[in-house]
């Protein structure tokens, strides 16, 4: 029996946010706080430039200096993962070429939204994005948002490039997920984070995951327990983040909006949301923290009485 490969970008992956000033300016400082801050409390890889990350709103400069700025801070103690995916294949490339030149360690590409083309189609784009750069690629099925599902037989075509080694998976298709789990070595990650145990338990890689920006260790630490053996553990503890996870990202409100009012509710670098989206109102602010206290409460009420792994 062959021992599996590590993950290509390890198993706990932050989908970052972008920081920004109060006046809507990149924070580079923030975002380099931010990710210091995310790698001390377990996070193995950070995802810039993703949903989570603000990209459709951002400039092509800003995504460049973010990735420079991020890969500055923490390079070498995390894998640094720029999202590049726009719908438009030419575009995509540069922002690939760019995100290398940057010091990138992989790369993020979407399916492209919108102009809803064919598979055939598809598995070119990314064919061509894979082919303009010497990074590794994690596609990024989220049919939800692009209307266009990266189909498992697509998937299974597309393992065969050399750098194609990854997935975040966003289509709630446990089933077609194993189908390629079971005949490719794409390294799977989850980006619903009530999927961590579940997906990381039919072989999945980890999670790229919105709420890691504001609980990262409670979300490491349900891998941790599974690696270790303890199953019933790694359980409780996937059970004890749901209510945080509903919060952030099942309440009506986008996850970028929710993950900066908790990360600027607690102190953290955030700063506004760029229009369209508007900034979370009081009353979700509140829950949100009322939500984090009492995970975060209860992980070190366990740990004080030692009667359970600290999450």
């Amino acid at each position: 029996m062959t021992t599996p490969s590590a993950p290509p970008f390890g198993r706990a992956l932050c989908a970052m946010i972008t920081p920004f000033t109060e006046e809507g300016l990149l924070d580079l400082d923030g975002a380099q706080a931010l990710a210091e801050r995310l790698v001390a409390d377990g996070c193995e890889g950070l995802v810039l430039s993703g949903t989570t990350g603000e990209s459709p709103t951002t400039t092509d400069a800003e995504k460049s200096a973010l990735v420079r700025a991020v890969a500055e801070a923490v390079g070498g103690r995390a894998a640094v993962v720029a999202g590049v995916g726009t719908y438009d294949t030419r575009h995509t490339i540069e922002l690939a070429q760019e995100a290398e030149k940057a010091g990138a360690d992989g790369l993020l590409v979407v399916s492209p939204y919108y102009s809803k083309p064919p598979q055939e189609a598809l598995e070119a784009h990314f064919r061509e994005i894979a082919d303009a750069s010497g990074l590794p690629l994690a596609l990024y099925d989220i049919p939800g948002r692009t209307a266009t599902r990266i189909e498992p037989e697509s998937m299974l075509r597309l393992a065969a490039h050399p750098r194609i080694v990854a997935v975040k998976d966003c289509a709630y298709d446990l089933l077609g997920t194993q189908k390629v789990l079971a005949a490719t070595d794409l390294a799977y990650y989850t980006g619903c984070e009530e999927f961590i145990l579940p997906l990381y338990a039919v072989g999945g890689a980890g999670y790229i995951s919105t709420v890691a920006n504001a609980a990262p260790r409670q979300l490491r630490g349900i891998l941790d327990a599974f690696d270790a053996g303890n199953t019933t553990e790694a359980a409780r503890l996937q059970r004890r983040a749901i209510p945080l996870i509903e919060l952030m990202m099942a309440s009506g409100q986008p996850g970028t909006v929710t993950a900066k009012a908790l990360l600027g509710a607690l102190g953290l670098p955030a700063g506004p949301v760029r229009g369209p989206l508007r900034p979370a109102g009081r009353e979700t602010v509140d829950g949100l923290l009322a939500a984090y206290e009492e995970l975060i409460s209860t992980g070190q009420r366990e740990l004080n009485n030692g009667s359970h792994r600290p999450g």
